[in-house]
């Protein structure tokens, strides 16, 4: 936006879950404010009074827009909140998701959107019945780096892509903290489904980084699976060999056993003309290396084409924006989506995701399981022609 630009006013968010006691809720809140696109006017955050109470008190959201539970917020927030986010455990996004779209809300929703094919159907069908709005927060997507190299990529400056390396690998089932306790993660997050939960927690976002960086939808995989950390029968590490349009191919890693590792999401791209790299703990930079033997390391300050626009320079180059930088650029995206959806505009940003990038996800992890179960490559997409599985 210019400076010249009038900023719109800002839209008012209803929360569903997000309260104080979890991170997601402290980083949705933080970063959809921002840059003054929204504000956190209502919501419904936790099943504990206490907990909902307090959240709201530190928020600054008042009494008469605060919920016990978040049917009753979908009631009463009709005609106000201009859209629900709905940031409980994944495998209560389903109902919630479905209702507020029901109830006419556009709807925000925290990866991953669902924990089966069964339920992204149902979805699909009441977005059919409703003509509804429904975005699903990938935020690594919103690192400038990673926008830029998703420019370098359609612009054609790396070249026909010719394979993806992408990792995320975490340790938090095989640490011990530093007094030689186990780790104690979320109980939701222990029970694997028939898509086992470490799929839902990283594999979604893998999926959605190769397709958001290339354009391209994967045609078969080959997978392995195992459970090295401490809780038994819990899948925690994953291998997978993908092939994807155009004969790229993928080597993809998940895990949460990889001890050294608190967060090593690394994107790797190889193209004919050139290979780019890009690390989450290093997010502000971007490496490349051309065919002439030219290595360069770019940042917002170098040789970029996407990364230096305005909305990127909350601060100057050299003092690094992250995380929660990264969220608050994709709010600057929902904004504007809203805003199209609400003014009957088709959305015009290349930056927000909903239910058909979900479904392939969803597809893409069936395939992974059921490769795994049978120890062999499964297609997405039949090599000669045709539907998918």
């Amino acid at each position: 936006m210019s400076l010249n630009q009038k900023q719109p006013k800002p839209l008012e968010l209803a929360f569903i879950g997000g309260s104080i006691a979890s991170a997601v809720g402290y980083t949705h809140n933080v970063a959809s404010q921002m840059d003054h696109r929204w504000t956190l006017a209502a919501g419904c955050f936790s099943t504990r009074p206490d907990v909902n109470a307090e959240t709201a008190e530190r928020w600054g959201v008042s009494s008469d827009r605060l919920y016990p539970d978040w049917k009753t917020l979908l009631e009463k927030e009709q005609g106000r909140a201009d859209a629900v986010v709905v940031l409980t455990p994944t495998p209560s996004h389903a109902e919630m998701v479905e209702a507020a779209l029901e109830a006419g809300f556009p709807v925000i929703c925290e990866k991953a959107l669902v924990c089966n094919r069964r339920e992204i159907e149902r979805i699909e069908r009441v977005l059919e019945e409703t003509g509804g709005f429904l975005a699903v927060t990938y935020n690594y997507s919103g690192y400038p780096m990673l926008r830029e190299l998703r420019q370098k990529v359609v612009s054609g400056e790396l070249g026909d892509i010719l394979q993806i390396q992408i990792e995320m690998p975490q340790e938090g089932f095989i640490r011990l903290t530093p007094s030689g306790e186990r780790p104690c993660p979320q109980s939701w997050r222990l029970k694997d489904g028939e898509i086992p939960t470490i799929y839902l927690d990283l594999a979604v976002h893998l999926h959605h980084l190769n397709q958001y960086l290339t354009d391209k939808k994967p045609l078969k995989v080959v997978a392995d699976q195992d459970s090295h950390g401490w809780f038994d029968g819990i899948v925690d590490n994953v291998s997978c060999m993908l092939r994807y349009q155009d004969g790229m191919q993928c080597q993809m890693w998940y895990s949460k056993s990889a001890l050294g590792y608190r967060n090593g999401l690394r994107v790797r791209i190889f193209g004919r003309k050139a290979s780019a790299e890009w690390l989450q703990t290093s997010p502000e930079e971007l490496l490349l290396n051309h065919a002439d033997g030219r290595r360069e390391i770019v940042d917002r300050a170098g040789d970029v084409s996407h990364a230096n626009q305005r909305r990127y320079e909350r601060f100057k180059a050299g003092h690094p924006a992250g995380f929660i930088e990264a969220f608050a650029n994709l709010y600057v995206d929902l904004a504007d989506a809203v805003i199209d959806f609400k003014e009957g505009r088709a959305v015009s940003t290349p930056h927000v995701f909903g239910v058909q990038h979900a479904a392939e996800g969803i597809r893409l992890l069936d395939a992974v399981v059921t490769s795994v179960q049978q120890e062999k490559w499964i297609y997405l997409i039949e090599e000669k022609g045709n539907t998918q599985q």
